[in-house]
Order: C-alpha cells, then structure tokens, then sequence
C-alpha cells in the first residue's frame, strides 16, 4: 500500500507535508505528526488510513507545527506542538484536543510551573514513562519533565545555555535536543540536533549526570559523516532515536545525512544501517531524504522519510525497506 505524495498544505488522507514526528501506540497504530500539515495523522501497521486531527492554529482541534507524538495505553495522543509552545492532548475515540502544558505564549527564561500557566518553548520529541511525559524542549535547549498526576512542569536537564558541555543535569550545556528514547535501564538518550551528537543523562537516580554517547562534543560547528567511537564518529543534525530492545542499540535518524545509524550504547560505536545520498528507494540498500522521527515495535522500524513526505518501513530482521 503506497501513501503520501508531494502534499500540499492542507494534507488529508496521507498527503503528506514534512513529517517529522512518528510514534507507535500500544495498541499498535501508527501515529504521524505531519507537521507542515499541522495535523497528527493515525494508519495501522499495515498502512491503512485511519483519521487524522487538526488544522492550523491554537483553538482546541488545531495544531501549528507539530513534531513530536507519542500515546499511552488507553491511546490519549500526546502532541509536541512545537510553534504553538504547548504540548497537547488529543482524545482519538471523541477527537477532542485539549492542552496538557503551556499557554500558547513563547517563554523566556526557563521556569518551571503550574500546567495551566507554565510558559514552554518549542517542543520537539516526547515520551512517556511511567507515567511521565519527557519532553525535548528545544527552545529552551532543555529536556523537561512533565508530572501529569501532579500537574506541574519541570527542566530536568540543562541550564538552559546553549552548548556541548556535560556536567550535571543542571549545569549541562544542550543544543536543540529533539528525539528523546529510554532504555530498559531508565537512562534518557536525546538527539542533540544542534550540536550533532546523541546524548544521554541519568535522570531516575539521585545526583544524576549528561554525557556523550557519539559526535563530537568540541563545539557546535563540528559535524560530518563518519562512522567510529565515541567523539571519532561524526553525525550531522540527527532528529529521531530509538532504542532496539532486542540489539540493545540506538538506532538514530542521521537527519542531514540521509542515513539511519545503530550505535552501541555501551561502547558509544556508531556505525552506519541504512541509507547513503539522498534518494528515494525501496529494497535492501534503500535512500532516504533527510528522515526525521522514527518508530520501533518489535521488528518494526517505522521512519518518517521527510522531504520524501513519505513513511516507510523497514523490517529489522532483513533491513528490507519498503514505503509504508
């Protein structure tokens, strides 16, 4: 089943605009953050349409420019909606849209606060765990942590400066974080786009810490595209991050480089999966252009191919690729 094409806005049963969003519910639906389009957009696995929601603005039911997407058991969507400062809700079995954090007001500095009043700014990716909603606030060069039982928001990680440095959560310097994936072990792993590097921190325990995982940590102009250890590999503008249960890897969407990469979260060895020169093509040696978000459910890795306005597949057993 073919979906997507060169969509124009206004989108529309997988007329896709720039897709940079993807998430696979429990239930196991797809659900797509189809940003230039300003609407969250669900399929099935098998790639069947099944509704879409928004249009562009901050009343309940539109969006403007949402990024991230991810949804809980009951399949209440989370919406990262990245230009209207806000992280939203939307309710799939009425429709209904309603805002969890922000006031639709850009913030300035960083402070934490009250759901209803606390000011956010550009969010990008989110998660839940248990119970928590970790949010990428790329704005504020931050990642937050939004407690939905107890009603507040709160930066977790990062001083809010812009930088490579590592340190503790507080005093960490952060550039744009944008993806954010746990691991079994509860460590935060976060694309930090702007500073080309995957990222992680140590936020469940006490006295926790940020350090690199790969890319360089020399400064913010220090990208490329090579594969190594550690600080020797080189990534460019990486958006989306999964984390393979079954390998134990990372799996990055290497965004400028129209790649997808699997490193080593142990050794930090980052090694190149798929893709190469930007391009469109299916099979075992497929291209991509500029891949955005990513997906994973079992096997399944789900890659939301941006300036291709498509979504594909990729089966992790076989790397075979197809679009979805």
């Amino acid at each position: 089943v073919y979906m997507g094409s060169w969509g124009s806005l206004g989108g529309g049963n997988g007329a896709f605009g720039s897709a940079l969003g993807i998430s696979v519910s429990p239930t196991g639906t797809v659900l797509l953050a189809d940003s230039q389009n300003h609407q969250v957009q669900m399929f099935t696995e098998a790639g069947a349409f099944v509704d879409q929601f928004g249009s562009l603005g901050i009343a309940p039911g539109e969006f403007d420019y949402p990024r991230g997407v991810t949804a809980n058991a009951d399949s209440l969507v989370y919406v990262a909606d990245t230009n209207n400062h806000a992280v939203r809700s939307i309710d799939t079995a009425t429709g209904a849209v309603t805002t969890v954090a922000g006031t639709g007001q850009l913030g300035w500095p960083p402070a934490a606060g009250l759901l209803d009043d606390v000011r956010l700014n550009s969010p990008w990716g989110l998660t839940l765990r248990n119970g928590r909603l970790w949010v990428a606030m790329a704005g504020f060069h931050q990642i937050w942590v939004i407690e939905l039982g107890a009603g507040i928001a709160t930066p977790v990680v990062g001083s809010g400066r812009e930088g490579v440095d590592n340190g503790s959560l507080v005093e960490a310097a952060l550039a744009q974080p944008s993806g954010v994936a746990f691991d079994a072990a509860g460590r935060l792993f976060f694309a930090d786009s702007e500073s080309s590097s995957i990222r992680w921190a140590d936020v469940l325990g006490e006295g926790g810490s940020t350090g690199l995982l790969a890319g360089s940590d020399e400064n913010l102009f220090d990208f490329g595209d090579e594969d190594g250890t550690g600080a020797a590999a080189k990534l460019q503008h990486p958006l989306g991050i999964v984390w393979d249960e079954v390998s134990g890897d990372l799996i990055i969407a290497d965004t400028y480089n129209s790649k997808l990469k699997r490193i080593d979260p142990a050794t930090g060895e980052s090694i190149t999966y798929l893709g190469g020169d930007q391009g469109w093509r299916d099979g075992a040696d497929p291209l991509f252009y500029e891949p955005g978000g990513l997906a994973i459910s079992g096997r399944h890795l789900y890659v939301a191919d941006t300036n291709n306005h498509v979504i594909r597949h990729v089966e992790l057993t076989t790397g075979d690729t197809t679009t979805l």
